[in-house]
């Protein structure tokens, strides 16, 4: 999960990075970090798209934002499974025997029924 995590969040950072530095032109004598690369990249991504480069920013943020709550949803889903799995039995009526450990047919008290003899 780790693993998952460093993959998912590193480029969102370097991304976020560019963008911010490119955005305001401080390039510390870095041709990739000049204001006029970043409007070159993203005409290039607009003409390539069919679209305004002004519009594409805002486009990455919504889908880093669904990303990000993808990813917090398995991380939801692997830290939980075993309370929705037990709630999903519960649910499906199969929750009361299987902690139990008993067959629906020994669940009745025999005492209950008098004998035949």
């Amino acid at each position: 999960m780790k693993v998952f995590l460093v993959l998912w969040v590193t480029p969102i950072v370097l991304l976020g990075s560019w963008y911010g530095l490119s955005y305001y032109d401080m390039n510390f004598g870095w041709r990739i970090l000049s204001r006029d690369l970043h409007d070159l990249v993203f005409l290039i991504y607009g003409d390539l798209l069919g679209m305004r480069p002004e519009a594409i920013p805002p486009l990455v943020l919504k889908a880093i934002i669904l990303d990000t709550f993808l990813v917090l949803g398995l991380i939801m889903l692997k830290r939980r499974r075993k309370q929705i799995w037990a709630t999903l039995k519960r649910w499906a009526g199969r929750g009361d025997q299987a902690e139990r450990g008993a067959d629906p047919a020994e669940s009745v008290d025999v005492a209950e029924y008098p004998r035949a003899s």
